[in-house]
């Protein structure tokens, strides 16, 4: 039993033993691992921390190197500028130097020329006073001996009788010759003046001042067909003429009945031509004159009233005057009324009424010779004595939107299409600068046509100051070109004045 137990004791022991040194092997093993893996762990820590280090002193090192390179960059800039100043200064010195150099050698070159000048101007003095001194003692001397001679003449003249009585009668005859012939030749110019001359009260006339004047110009215009030009210009035979087509066919029956007149050696009717201002009444005149082959002259009842007593005369010499021309004269009197009005009114004086009744006695019959036409706004206000006198009554109104259409094409051929297309004479291209051509763009029959409804009221005179103010707008800009939006801004600042005229005639007609 003893035994047994000792064994058994044994036995534990051993087996205690051997669990102890397997615990203990296993300890040391995990511990081993353990501090292997802290070891490694800590070399790689280690070994990160000294790349880190290495990185940011690598880092550092290159910050450094920049900042080395930029403080140098910018010392070198500093020096460069400090060098570039200290030049510009350098030079500017110089500049200043070289300023005041030539400064002072100009001031010294100008006292040098001044100095020059004043001793030749001294020179100069001194010779002009000589040749002076010489002059004067010439004429002194050419003097002397003239009053000598004349004193001697005198005293000739004087101590003998016989030669005192030629010289005064011939020094009388003298003046007396010298004041008759500028007087003669006054009553001599005067009388073929009033003869062969042109009547004052004309403003226009196809007949010259003189029968002789314009005769070579006449001459060379028959012979280019110069009429014929005009009259077929527009194809209507009557030039720049546009009316309303009853008006028109009314005037070339007129200018047919009056040329067949002439032709049968018939009297002549007369006209009257009523209606707004500038609506073609001197321009048909003119136009019938000449279709008709008479001769033509203007004139204006304004300028009766200013002669006064003169007036009568005047007219008188205008009948007689009109009576000469071999091919019969269309006297056309515009502003009739301003002294061909009411003999009962009260403002009318006595000169004015004396001028009417002159022109009364000379159209009392009709006349082979003279064909009167007159032109007035208002018709009512002439004498019945005057309208008794007329034979043929023709209105021209204001021109429809076809008239005014035709108008609007006429004169910007006229004023803008042919500026500068004329050839100027030899006087023009000597002593004038030649007109600038003009361009035409996109400028279409439809504008014209919106141009001649947005003119309605407008006169021929308006339409064609209307295209004066186009070209004018045309040679204010700066390429010269004529478009539509400069067309039609023209065209609507002359449709606002002309409105705004209208309201102040009204204004002022409701005043009055």
């Amino acid at each position: 039993m003893h035994k047994q137990n000792r064994r058994w004791l044994v036995m534990r022991t051993n087996w205690q033993g051997r669990g102890c040194r397997h615990v203990a092997f296993m300890l040391w093993g995990s511990l081993s691992n353990f501090c292997f893996r802290h070891v490694y762990k800590f070399d790689w820590h280690l070994l990160q921390a000294e790349n880190e280090y290495h990185r940011a002193r690598n880092q550092e090192l290159v910050k450094m190197q920049e900042e080395s390179s930029i403080r140098l960059e910018q010392a070198r800039r500093a020096t460069e500028e400090q060098i570039q100043a200290q030049k510009r200064q350098t030079e500017r010195e110089k500049a200043e130097i070289e300023r005041e150099t030539i400064r002072v050698r100009a001031m010294a070159e100008a006292e040098g020329r001044a100095h020059e000048a004043k001793l030749a101007e001294d020179v100069n003095r001194r010779m002009l006073v000589d040749r002076a001194n010489a002059e004067r003692e010439k004429w002194i001397a050419a003097i002397n001996t003239t009053f000598d001679h004349i004193g001697g003449g005198l005293r000739a003249i004087l101590t003998d009788q016989n030669k005192l009585v030629v010289a005064v009668g011939g020094a009388t005859a003298l003046a007396a010759g010298i004041y008759t012939t500028r007087e003669g030749a006054k009553v001599i110019w005067g009388y073929v003046d009033r003869i062969l001359g042109q009547p004052s009260l004309i403003r226009e006339s196809s007949r010259g001042k003189y029968p002789w004047s314009g005769l070579f110009s006449r001459t060379l215009k028959s012979l280019r067909g110069g009429d014929k030009e005009l009259a077929s210009k527009n194809g209507n035979g009557f030039g720049d003429v546009i009316l309303h087509p009853s008006l028109q066919k009314r005037i070339r029956q007129l200018s047919g009945a009056t040329a067949n007149t002439k032709a049968h050696n018939a009297p002549f009717r007369n006209m009257l031509f009523y209606g707004p201002p500038g609506t073609g009444k001197t321009m048909a005149a003119r136009e019938l004159a000449r279709k008709s082959g008479l001769d033509y002259a203007l004139m204006t009842g304004g300028d009766v009233a200013p002669l006064g007593p003169q007036a009568v005369t005047k007219i008188h010499q205008l009948f007689d005057w009109a009576k000469k021309s071999k091919r019969g004269l269309l006297l056309f009197i515009d502003e009739a009324d301003a002294f061909l009005c009411e003999r009962n009114k009260t403002y009318m004086s006595e000169a004015q009424r004396s001028a009417l009744n002159a022109l009364l006695f000379r159209t009392g019959d009709q006349s082979k010779d003279i064909v009167l036409a007159l032109a007035t706004n208002r018709p009512g206000d002439l004498d019945s004595a005057v309208a008794d006198r007329i034979d043929e009554v023709l209105e021209f109104p204001l021109p429809g939107q076809e008239e005014r259409f035709k108008l609007l094409k006429l004169y910007l051929d006229k004023y803008i299409a042919q500026a500068g297309s004329r050839k100027p004479g030899l006087v023009h291209r000597l002593f004038k600068s030649e007109q600038q051509k003009i361009e035409i763009k996109g400028l279409t029959d439809d504008i014209l046509m919106e141009a001649a409804a947005k003119t309605e009221g407008f006169s021929g005179r308006e339409i064609a100051k209307l295209m004066a103010s186009v070209q004018a707008a045309v040679y204010g800009s700066e390429n010269c070109v004529l478009d539509p939006s400069l067309f039609r801004e023209v065209v609507d600042y002359k449709v606002a004045e002309h409105q705004q005229r209208r309201k102040l005639a009204a204004a002022g007609g409701g005043s009055n």
